[in-house]
């Protein structure tokens, strides 16, 4: 019942918050190219998304390595939905890559085209990374990261799988750094049968970005190599401090 009557709340909140984000978009649209308006609208539902159950936890760390003046290419591990709001926590304004089909959910959907997300098909791979190029080389020229889930799919188990190459051609291409984000706790936000757990912890944790001159320097595999290694063992000392 309890979660019912919040996935009401959500909706109710949601249709709020789009309406809002629809009048800042039109409103700001003349001096705001990098949307930052709507995104800072996006992490203010998300502060009360996570605020509002009295003994949801959440904690990020390592902010210390992110620098707010300038963009990355962000790659963190999916494990569910719940990753999507997390990342809002961290202090930067960024567009989400997306699949298509994301883009037709209700709410998620208008949401992201508000957002001005990414919206790619995966089953044109060529035609998918031309338009990743295309798209977020014009977000990162505005000064907009780019969030990408290097997996391309949710983990079944929680372990980070083997990453696709997209987020990394990415950023050698356009010359920015790459920025790798841990969480862990996500995928226990939500049970099986869709009701919430209400004592859940959710970590995020930001690792020492890849600089642009890595990156430009380093050939693409190795680039994932190093950052897939780099992502499971903070995910493991996560583990084993919790």
């Amino acid at each position: 019942m309890l979660s019912a009557l919040y996935y009401l709340f959500l909706v109710l909140l949601c249709t709020v918050f789009m309406i809002l984000s629809a009048v800042a978009l039109v409103v700001c649209a003349p001096f705001d190219r990098g949307r930052r308006t709507v995104h800072e609208l996006s992490r203010v539902l998300v502060r009360i998304f996570f605020a509002v159950p009295p003994r949801w936890r959440q904690r990020i760390e390592g902010l210390e390595h992110v620098d707010r003046s300038r963009p990355y290419v962000i790659v963190l591990n999916h494990n569910t939905v719940v990753d999507i709001p997390a990342l809002y926590y961290l202090p930067l304004n960024f567009r989400w890559v997306s699949k298509r089909e994301v883009f037709r959910v209700p709410f998620f959907g208008q949401f992201l085209v508000l957002h001005g997300d990414i919206c790619i098909d995966r089953g044109r791979a060529s035609e998918a990374m031309a338009q990743l190029l295309r798209e977020g080389g014009k977000w990162l020229g505005r000064g907009a990261s780019v969030a990408i889930f290097p997996e391309g799919t949710r983990s079944k188990d929680g372990e980070i799988r083997r990453f696709k190459a997209g987020a990394f051609l990415l950023a050698k291409e356009l010359g920015v750094p790459i920025l790798p984000v841990v969480m862990d706790g996500t995928r226990t936000l939500m049970r099986p049968n869709l009701l919430f757990n209400w004592g859940n912890r959710i970590r995020i944790r930001v690792l020492p970005p890849v600089s642009a001159d890595e990156v430009a320097a380093s050939e693409v595999h190795e680039l994932m190599e190093r950052t897939h290694a780099a992502m499971c063992d903070a995910l493991r000392r996560m583990r084993e401090t919790n």
